[in-house]
């Protein structure tokens, strides 16, 4: 059982909409457990919109005791994921605990870059508890050929984590899918956002399951 925390501590990075995302792609092959994780409870008023089942469970546990109840929630789930809250606390600390893997959404901003240090930090205190524990940048809402694109990949190279070679677009079929308690892989299932929700997917799980690195999958921007 695979535990993904979507992590930043800045808040409007798109964690709740990558993790419903996420969730549902991984849904359409495994039993999956969405935890909302923010206070705000933003995953769960999404899954109220909804007329159907989202095809993955969602629940509300924005307790920093997450890491100790994370295989008691998960029993009985494929996947775990973890729709982090929007700052550095216990809470954050918690989820990083619980997780094989923190993915850090990141957008074409100097105010996101400088903000994932903090959660950086965190991490790097779990180096020794959890060896194995593998973190990767996500770039989101991202304007492809353009400086601010290229300016991104350049700040993120300076911290010691690496980048996932698939990015996530800004694209206006995320928000419109959202605001009816759908996905963009409902509404367009061969779709450009669906299709770079696939890569991110089928990038992420290849490194937890050992892969070394991982092609980019092109998606027409």
């Amino acid at each position: 059982m695979p535990v993904v925390a979507l992590l930043n501590q800045k808040g409007g990075v798109g964690k709740t909409t990558l993790s419903i995302h996420i969730a549902a792609e991984l849904a359409a092959n495994a039993r999956v457990l969405l935890i909302d994780a923010d206070q705000q409870g933003s995953a769960l008023d999404w899954a109220a919109q909804r007329e159907a089942s989202a095809g993955f469970s969602v629940i509300g546990f924005p307790k920093p005791v997450l890491h100790r109840e994370i295989a008691a929630l998960g029993n009985g789930y494929d996947w775990v994921l973890i729709d982090g809250p929007p700052r550095v606390n216990e809470l954050a600390r918690s989820a990083i605990a619980a997780s094989d893997m923190v993915l850090i959404p990141v957008q074409p901003s100097p105010f996101d870059v400088w903000a994932a240090k903090d959660i950086i930090d965190i991490v790097k205190e779990f180096s020794i508890p959890k060896p194995n524990l593998e973190t990767r940048f996500l770039i989101n809402r991202l304007f492809p050929n353009t400086m601010l694109g290229a300016e991104i990949q350049e700040a993120l190279a300076s911290f010691d984590v690496p980048v996932l070679a698939n990015a996530i677009r800004n694209r206006t079929e995320y928000a419109k899918a959202a605001r009816a308690g759908l996905t963009a892989l409902e509404t367009e299932p061969y779709g450009q956002a669906a299709r770079e929700i696939r890569a991110v997917v089928e990038e992420f799980t290849a490194l937890l399951n050992g892969a070394k690195e991982v092609k980019k999958i092109h998606v027409a921007s």
